[in-house]
This record gives structure tokens, sequence and C-alpha cells, in this order.
């Protein structure tokens, strides 16, 4: 099947996907136009295939039924989905990203040696870090406080608060790291 034709498929099947989701929500066409900003005529004319959805469109549609954006078109996936990034090492320390997409939300693993007589300097930045120890103990300097973390704990603090980071040891400690440059908090659900 070639492309264009591909294309027209993924497009004539929007509209029926768009009234899934509607009805799921037990939303009416006027309660959607009332979110959105959308008229009801065009809401209708984009469920029957009448009309052709544009970017403009899609955009607040899938903010309003809380989907992404792919899953409303229901786009084909693009490419390998595995992340293989390349180790970093800086200051002894060794990251692995686990993230693609650059900005935003950026997660990591972290691998840290022990630290002999470590020279804590507190730093501030812009952003949220979390934390969760997967092996090994690290030791968080926060402010005023000083914590010790183990395996399967987690911190979560705005890095405006000054802060070090280090293992004490007596082995290497491996950390899963989410870091948000604009502040954004994380949020585990139990």
């Amino acid at each position: 099947m070639g492309d264009s034709t591909h294309d027209a498929g993924v497009l004539r099947g929007v509209g029926p996907r768009l009234r899934q989701l509607r009805l799921e929500r037990e939303a009416t066409l006027t309660d959607l136009a009332e979110e959105t900003g959308i008229s009801v005529s065009t809401l209708s004319r984009l469920e029957s295939g009448q009309r052709k959805p544009t970017l403009e469109l899609l955009l607040p549609l899938a903010r309003a039924h809380r989907v992404a954006l792919d899953e409303l078109v229901d786009a084909p996936e693009t490419g390998d989905p595995r992340i293989r990034s390349k180790p970093v090492v800086r200051h002894g320390r060794t990251f692995i990203s686990l993230t693609k997409r650059p900005g935003g939300l950026q997660s990591f693993k972290m691998v840290m040696p022990v630290e002999r007589d470590p020279q804590p300097t507190l730093q501030t930045h812009e952003g949220y870090e979390w934390l969760y120890v997967l092996s090994g103990r690290i030791r968080l300097l926060l402010g005023t406080r000083d914590l010790t973390l183990e395996p399967g704990e987690v911190v979560e603090f705005d890095t405006r608060t000054p802060h070090w980071i280090g293992n004490p040891g007596p082995s290497p400690a491996e950390v899963l790291a989410i870091f948000g440059p604009q502040g954004e908090r994380m949020h585990v659900r139990s």
C-alpha cells in the first residue's frame, strides 16, 4: 500500500475514534465543544468523516480526551522504540540516559562509585529531582538535612534547595534519577 493510500486510511479512522472516545467519556458534542472551543458542527463533521482532521483541531481534542496525539490518530509506530544510549562518565559517575527525546523530564540510571573522604559542596540549580536507590547507599545533603538512603528508598526535592549527593560505601550505588529542568514534579502512585 502506498504512503498516501495508507495516510488516507489513517485519516478515515480518526472520526470513528473521536466518536468512540467521546462516548466512552459520556460527553455530548456540546460538552466537547465547550471544553475545546471547537463548534458542535465541526465536531459532528469530524466524527462523521465529512471534515478532514487538522492539527489545530486534533490537539485540543487529544487534550480533552486525555490521550496522546498518536493514539488519537492511531499513528503507526515509527522506528525502534528501544533506547540505546551510550554511558557517559562525569566526575567518576556513570550516567545512562533512559529517555530519548530532549527537553522536559529526563530519566537516568546513575552508577556512583564509593567516595572516600568526600568534600561535599552544596549546589543549587533550577529543576526538580526524584531519586530511587536500586543498590548500594547514597548520602544526600539537602539544606540542613543529612540523609542516608538505602535500596528501595525514594527522595524527591526542589533543586533550588542546596544539595549534594554522594556514595558513602561500602559498594558502588545504582540509582534511578528523574530530573525536571523546569521544576516538573514527579508523581508515583502506589
